[in-house]
């Protein structure tokens, strides 16, 4: 399977419809909210930030933001995966699909990873696209939208990052002590389950380096492959959110644990990559610290 050149041209497509979502919500933002000096790259309008008329609604609970970027980058996502790949099913974090997994390659799209950053104009936001087969990542890629960065990923092919000069493999930190990790996290829009995280995380920072909260899982598990991190977990995680970088991550050599390919975000899976040195070290500890139990929202 690993051998197979399909995945090859499988992350080819992935990059090239992400990389072209990318550049969607790269020229929406100073559209919809506003140019923000100091916040993203090249802003140069000095006026306030604001809103455009019906750009905002909320999805699951009233912090949970979806944007007119979202719903409209989808939309893109699915005409450009249409025209490459009319046979292949799709299923995205706004326009949803089947919960049950095909048999042949289904696309697993976010197109905006990190929508509250993206609407406060904190650079750091993702567009994510993966395909699957029989519910395995086999290729995907995300694009680092406010950097420019493009992190992609071919089952049995490695992990690469591109930043606009070629392709540069990646590898996880060569870390071997828990206690010098540092841990990228992030947390659920239910209250409930938020709390339970904030016990978990009271509870770890005291036996690690220090955390991160950055705000986009699928960029959370590509710092996780390019050394930016040591490791990342998270509860409540759905498809959209892990395929692509839970691939890249493996490829980087990470440890990775990933919810079941049916799986939705109110399950409450635990999502984990981890830097292979103290992958056992770190579930370990995790484990001690009953953090990779279900939480359901």
């Amino acid at each position: 399977m690993t051998d197979d050149p399909g995945f090859d041209e499988l992350e080819r497509v992935a990059i090239d419809v992400a990389q072209c979502a990318a550049a969607h919500v790269r020229a929406r933002r100073p559209e919809l909210f506003g140019a923000r000096p100091g916040h993203d790259p090249g802003a140069v309008d000095a006026g306030p930030a604001t809103s455009a008329p019906s750009a905002v609604s909320t999805k699951s609970t009233p912090t949970d933001p979806v944007t007119l970027a979202d719903t409209e980058t989808e939309q893109l996502i699915r005409a450009e995966l249409r025209a490459r790949r009319p046979d292949d099913e799709v299923l995205g974090e706004e326009a949803g699909g089947s919960v049950v997994v095909p048999s042949g390659v289904r696309w697993v799209v976010d197109p905006i990873d990190g929508t509250v950053n993206f609407m406060y104009g904190i650079p750091a936001y993702a567009v994510s696209v993966a395909a699957q087969v029989d519910g395995r990542s086999v290729a995907g890629a995300v694009v680092d939208v406010a950097r420019g960065i493009t992190y992609s990923a071919a089952l049995g092919g490695g992990a690469h990052l591109d930043a606009g000069a070629g392709r540069i493999a990646l590898a996880c930190n060569p870390i071997d002590s828990v206690e010098l990790a540092l841990v990228a996290t992030g947390f659920s829009y239910d209250a409930r389950r938020r709390a339970e995280q904030g016990a978990i995380v009271a509870a770890l920072l005291p036996r690690v380096r220090d955390l991160r909260r950055v705000g986009a899982a699928a960029l959370d598990l590509c710092m996780v492959a390019s050394g930016a991190v040591d490791a990342h977990f998270e509860h409540g995680l759905s498809p959209w959110d892990w395929a692509a970088g839970g691939l890249i991550a493996a490829e980087a050599g990470a440890v990775v644990h990933t919810p079941p390919p049916d799986s939705r975000s109110s399950d409450g899976h635990v999502t984990l990559a981890c830097a292979p040195g103290i992958a056992d070290g770190f579930v370990e500890l995790l484990d001690d610290l009953g953090a990779r139990r279900m939480i359901p929202g």
